[in-house]
């Protein structure tokens, strides 16, 4: 299988070098040059089958002949061997027709992990057969950097920069990042908003020099594999719901939309997806996009679900590809035009295209409270902010039909000042990371200005 660019000016590469890159050189990002396909039969033959197994045949059919089937069946085994659920994303019932997926049962308690931890592995077989060492360099709005760190922290082919917002992730999120104390990890905290941490990242990826030196890639869902290894979760929720025989729509709370374009793809591989509800906090680009065709960046605002605090969502590139019928030259006009001033009209056909999968809506930090309050009330079940931003979302929607999966995508533990302030009961951390406020910290401060931490990256590497 090949991989083009979204903006269509990089040569095409395999698996193996997509995964490794990242970032496209044109800016891009790497999607398949056509969406591979699984049978409806095979689908339902998920059903009961262990979540590594069904993993390593959904990620198989995006690395075709360039991994072993027998080798990838072994990294994804070990991969979730690392959750405390066997089920790996077990499914919680709420409602006769509302369930939620539990993506926090990893290492660090959140979605991410679903992803980082198989990225890891696939990082070690393809870095040691190539002898190579990467620098990879991440920007976190709470879970990707402790989900990176977790799982190559130590890893002898992989240093990790993760860069975070200072002052606007959780105490839990950040200590995930900064209790590590493996030399192959350095952690930043950035004076700014996500965004600017995500635009650092885009400007170190432009830099050649830099690239080259120190071998750079990155983990943020603009890594395909990230996509890729979300998807399976998408299968593996809906046939136990009953798919293919039946739609399953989801409710995804959704930031950068990596989780909620993991679904679009799960669907272009045919399984049978309803609709899936794009749910978002005050800061609501994407809620906005899909209700007015407008992709409009705003000001970020902090809230209790920080994870989503972003208002330039990287993956919608991924999206505007597929709804331009992909047309790179069209892609890059529109987002190297985002760059400078922040909005894009969609035309009218990709709105359209769009808004056949997705819908959005947005919740105040109110009815999120109440949403975290009502859910433990009614179900007896205790959620994140972010969760409840899905929840509340998806009990204003219209139009669902037949079961729906809200993604649920950390643990409460992570955010335990404001699930209390919420319903006064104070989560705690699972027994394995009981521990994690009583370890030191290490991290550094650096201003967001992307020179600086260009050359903090360049030095470490050089370390």
């Amino acid at each position: 299988m090949r991989y083009v660019s979204t903006r269509g000016q990089a040569p095409h590469v395999g698996f193996v070098d997509a995964v490794l890159g990242g970032l496209a050189p044109d800016g891009g990002l790497y999607v398949p040059q056509a969406w591979p396909l699984l049978r409806r039969e095979e689908i339902a033959g998920f059903a009961g089958k262990p979540y590594a197994e069904v993993a390593a045949r959904v990620i198989g059919a995006f690395a075709e002949g360039e991994i072993a089937a027998a080798d990838l069946r072994q990294m994804c085994a070990e991969a979730y061997a690392t959750f405390t659920h066997a089920a790996v994303v077990p499914l919680t019932q709420l409602s006769p027709q509302v369930f939620l997926a539990e993506l926090f049962h990893g290492p660090s308690l959140a979605f991410k992990d679903v992803a980082m931890q198989i990225l890891a592995r696939l990082y070690d077989h393809f870095l040691g057969d190539q002898g190579r060492v990467q620098t990879i360099l991440c920007a976190t709005s709470g879970d990707t950097g402790g989900a990176a760190v977790e799982a190559f922290r130590g890893r002898k082919n992989v240093r990790v920069v993760a860069l975070f917002p200072e002052g606007r992730i959780s105490e839990v999120q950040r200590r995930f990042m900064t209790t590590a104390s493996e030399a192959n990890v350095a952690c930043v905290a950035v004076k700014g908003s996500f965004d600017d941490c995500q635009a650092i990242v885009k400007a170190a990826f432009q830099d050649e020099s830099l690239r080259q030196a120190v071998d750079l890639s990155g983990v943020n869902s603009i890594n395909f594999a990230r996509i890729a290894a979300q998807s399976v979760y998408y299968f593996t929720t809906a046939v136990a719901l009953g798919a293919p025989e039946r739609e399953v729509s989801f409710a995804v709370p959704s930031g950068n939309f990596g989780d909620a374009f993991a679904g679009f793809v799960a669907r272009e591989m045919g399984l049978p997806i309803g609709r899936i509800l794009v749910a978002t906090n005050a800061n609501d680009i994407l809620a906005q996009t899909f209700q007015t065709g407008r992709y409009a960046r705003g000001k970020v605002h902090p809230t209790i679900s920080p994870a989503m605090d972003i208002q330039s969502a990287s993956n919608f590139e991924r999206l505007y590809f597929e709804a331009v019928e992909r047309q790179g030259t069209e892609t890059a006009r529109a987002f190297e035009a985002f760059a400078q001033a922040g909005t894009i009209d969609l035309p009218p056909q990709a709105a359209a295209y769009m808004r056949h999968v997705f819908l959005g809506a947005s919740t105040s930090e109110k009815d999120t409270a109440r949403t975290i309050l009502s859910t433990l009330n009614e179900t007896g079940e205790l959620v994140d902010p972010h969760t409840a931003v899905a929840l509340s979302a998806l009990a204003r929607a219209k139009d669902f039909k037949g079961p729906v999966v809200a993604l649920s995508t950390a643990h409460p533990a992570k955010f335990p000042e404001a699930v209390a302030a919420a319903c006064g009961l104070t989560p705690s951390l699972p027994r394995g990371v009981a521990d994690l406020s009583a370890k030191p910290e290490r991290f550094d401060r650096l201003p967001a200005e992307a020179d600086t931490i260009k050359a903090y990256v360049r030095a470490f590497a050089g370390a």
